[in-house]
């Protein structure tokens, strides 16, 4: 079941267009990831998903609500992490959460347990008495994070939620996202942070100057865009002669004495057949595993890609 379905979805600002014909769909129990350089059009993208910006063209339907028809729907059903979080920094954090909590209409018993329970989940719980204008920056991130989840929306759009956050706040942030992973809600976060991506993301869908130019999972992504896995053989003795018992056709990319690198289409068919006719070589194996690819190598080809279509005039 889609939680999240755009279509054609185009903004222009005068003669600026933001973002241009964007087509997506996140289903229940999906992290979708937004990966860009601010920008690209993440945040105006992410502003109509939730009903805060009117498309110039284009449908969005949120969880079973038109964003043109009920956006009042749309917004009830979406937790809203924006990159200008519009903190009270007079109010104490519980007095502020409070202040949402019955902005949702949420019982004020139920306000409690939850500003308790997500407080505590984040690390927040003995500072939740304080005054806004005392917290850091990190803090201010998780805090806008409670308020998001407050009401225990379906959709999450999340805009840079790790930003300005140390380490370990950031990891704590990103093990919390995916923990609300689950059959009944769906998740968009956009980032210009690729490991980040790479860590949360079921599907990547890569936006450059307003367009989505490439979408898959990650593994997708990298064999689409980088060819076929890379496999590296390394044995316990020097490997003179070894390539005339590989199986015939193998692409050896680069060797060494004792080892060797080679591009593999299907690595469940092809190793096991290395590793036997290494055995009947008499050449004992110390490894054979996949070389790491990683989604900055997708990102930067993609780039490439798109600058020089632009510089062709494709």
């Amino acid at each position: 079941m889609d939680l999240i379905l755009a279509q054609d979805l185009t903004k222009e600002f005068d003669t600026l267009t933001a973002v241009e014909a964007v087509s997506l769909c996140v289903g229940a129990g999906e992290i979708l990831v937004l990966l860009g350089p601010n920008g690209a059009g993440k945040t105006t993208t992410i502003r109509m998903l939730a009903s805060i910006l009117r498309p110039t063209r284009g449908r969005v339907v949120v969880a079973g609500y038109d964003t043109e028809i009920d956006p009042v729907g749309v917004r009830r059903s979406v937790g809203l992490l924006t990159e200008h979080h519009g903190l009270y920094t007079r109010m104490r954090a519980r007095e502020y959460l409070r202040f949402f909590g019955q902005a949702y209409g949420l019982p004020p018993a139920l306000i409690r347990s939850r500003v308790n329970e997500l407080g505590n989940r984040y690390g927040l719980g003995d500072d939740l008495d304080r005054r806004l204008g005392e917290f850091s920056k990190g803090m201010r991130q998780k805090l806008v994070l409670v308020r998001a989840l407050l009401h225990d929306p379906p959709v999450l759009l999340l805009d840079e939620p790790t930003s300005a956050m140390d380490p370990a706040s950031a990891r704590l942030v990103r093990e919390g996202i995916r923990k609300l992973r689950s059959a009944n809600r769906a998740i968009v976060v956009c980032t210009h942070n690729l490991t980040e991506a790479e860590l949360l993301a079921d599907r990547i869908a890569i936006i450059h100057r307003g367009r989505i130019v490439a979408h898959g999972t990650p593994l997708e992504l990298k064999n689409a865009l980088l060819g076929d896995p890379i496999m590296e053989l390394r044995v316990a003795c020097p490997l003179d002669g070894a390539a005339r018992h590989l199986p015939k056709g193998l692409e050896i990319l680069v060797s060494g004495p004792d080892w060797m690198r080679y591009r593999a289409t299907l690595p469940q068919e092809v190793n096991p057949r290395v590793l036997r006719a290494m055995a009947e070589a008499g050449i004992p194996v110390i490894t054979l595993s996949e070389v790491g690819r990683s989604l900055e190598d997708v990102y930067l080809q993609v780039v490439e890609m798109e600058e020089a279509a632009e510089g062709t005039g494709l």
